[in-house]
C-alpha cells in the first residue's frame, strides 16, 4: 500500500483549482456528514418536505446499517441522520450507475424502516424513511432529460393513494440546469455547488460565495483546507474513480460487440429462412414435390403445405 511519503508525487495529477470536487467520498462526507446545517439545508431542498413540517434539526445516525443476523450484508452509506420528529435520511453519493446501487438503495432504505422496531413493539412507532441519491450519471433513466426523480408506494391502478412510510429520490447531476427549479433557490444552489465546482475550479461562482451555507460548503472543499492524509484519500479515491469507469466502458463495449454479433447471427439466420422461403414458393408454384422442396430447403412439409 502507497505510504503518505507518496502524497506530493500522486497529487501531482490534481489539476490546479482552488477546490477539490465535492462529489467524492471524502468531500461529500465532510461537508455534508459532519455539518448538521448543510445537510438539513440539502434535505429540505432536494427532498418533497412539506412546507409546513420542514427539517429544524438533525442527530447523525451509523452509517453502517449492520444487519440483525450474522452472514447478511451490511451496507455503508454516506449520510444518515434522524430529525426531531423521528423521521430518517439516508443520502447517497453514486458516481457511476449501474442496477446493483438500486438495489442497495432498496436495502439500505428497507433496513432504516427495520430497525426503527424490535420485536413485539408497536408498529406505529414507524417513522418515515428518506432516501435522497445522487447519481453523476445520466444512465439512471437515460430515456428521459428530466434529471429529477421522484418515487412514492402507491396503488398502480390509482397513483393518488399511497402507502406513506418510504421515498425515493434519484437526482441525475450531469441533466440538472438551474433553470429547471428556478422557484427553489436552494435547490439550485446546492445543486449548481455539486455540478459546477470541481478540481479545476479556480474561482467559485458569485451566487455560491453570496449565500452562507453554499460558502461554508465552498470552505470546506478546498484544497488548502485539507491534511495530507486528506489529500490522499480523496486522490486514491478518485483514482478509483478512473479504474471503474475504465471497467464499466469495458463490460459496455464487450456486451455491444456481443450483441452486434448475435444481431449479425439472428439476422443472417432470418435472412436465410426467408430465401429459403421463396425457393420454396417458386419449387411448389412449378409443382416440384413436397418431399423434394423439403430436402433441398430445410423447410418441413407443413410449412410448405402453408406456403
Amino acid at each position: 500500500m502507497d505510504s503518505l511519503s507518496n502524497k506530493k508525487t500522486k497529487g501531482e495529477t490534481m489539476a490546479n483549482g482552488k477546490y477539490l470536487n465535492p462529489k467524492a467520498d471524502l468531500t461529500f462526507k465532510l461537508v455534508f456528514g459532519e455539518h448538521k446545517d448543510l445537510v438539513m439545508s440539502l434535505l429540505n431542498a432536494l427532498l418533497p418536505i412539506a412546507e409546513d413540517n420542514p427539517i429544524v434539526s438533525v442527530e447523525y445516525q451509523q452509517t453502517e446499517l449492520v444487519p440483525e443476523q450474522a452472514r447478511k450484508k451490511d451496507s455503508i452509506v454516506d449520510v444518515h441522520c434522524t430529525d426531531s420528529s423521528g423521521r430518517r435520511f439516508i443520502v447517497e453519493m453514486q458516481m457511476y450507475w449501474n442496477d446493483d446501487f438500486k438495489k442497495r438503495v432498496l436495502l439500505n432504505a428497507s433496513k432504516a424502516v427495520v430497525k426503527q422496531v424490535g420485536t413485539g413493539e408497536n408498529y406505529r412507532l414507524i417513522e418515515p424513511v428518506f432516501s435522497l441519491n445522487l447519481i453523476n450519471d445520466t444512465r439512471f433513466q437515460p430515456d428521459t432529460e428530466e434529471f429529477y426523480h421522484d418515487y412514492a408506494v402507491l396503488n398502480v391502478a390509482h397513483p393518488e393513494r399511497t402507502i406513506d412510510g418510504l421515498r425515493f429520490v434519484f437526482v441525475e447531476l450531469p441533466k440538472f440546469q438551474p433553470k429547471s427549479i428556478a422557484e427553489k433557490k436552494m435547490a439550485v444552489l446546492w445543486l449548481r455547488f455539486l455540478t459546477e465546482i470541481g478540481e479545476n475550479t479556480e474561482e467559485a461562482p458569485a451566487e455560491l460565495l453570496e449565500n452562507e451555507l453554499t460558502r461554508k460548503a465552498l470552505s470546506i472543499v478546498e484544497k488548502s483546507a485539507m491534511s495530507e492524509a486528506q489529500l490522499y484519500a480523496y486522490e486514491k479515491f478518485m483514482m478509483s474513480i478512473v479504474d471503474e469507469r475504465v471497467i464499466l466502458e469495458g463490460f459496455y463495449k464487450e456486451g455491444m460487440e456481443k450483441g452486434m454479433a448475435q444481431g449479425m447471427a439472428q439476422g443472417m439466420a432470418q435472412g436465410k429462412d426467408e430465401a429459403n422461403r421463396e425457393n420454396a414458393c417458386r419449387m411448389k408454384a412449378d409443382g416440384m414435390a413436397v418431399d423434394l422442396i423439403a430436402k433441398y430447403t430445410g423447410l418441413s412439409a407443413e410449412e410448405i403445405e402453408n406456403l
